[in-house]
């Protein structure tokens, strides 16, 4: 990957990154609300925190060679 892919690619993620994160606050915010009492809300947050996770990791991947990203 060139390293012009790599940073069309780096704000790909940071803007999918940053969706993520403001629907992890929304979802928390709600869940707080309903008195920690929403096994869905639960599991929403922890599929939200799982694809965090893997955005965290390519994110990562993208400067394994300690490029300029």
């Amino acid at each position: 990957m060139s390293e012009d892919e790599k940073g069309k690619r780096f704000i790909e993620l940071i803007d999918q990154q940053n969706n993520i994160q403001w629907s992890i606050i929304a979802k928390l915010t709600l869940l707080v609300n309903s008195k920690w009492n929403s096994s869905q809300l639960q599991n929403e947050i922890e599929l939200l925190i799982q694809t965090h996770s893997k955005i965290t990791k390519e994110l990562n991947s993208l400067d394994k060679n300690n490029s300029i990203l």
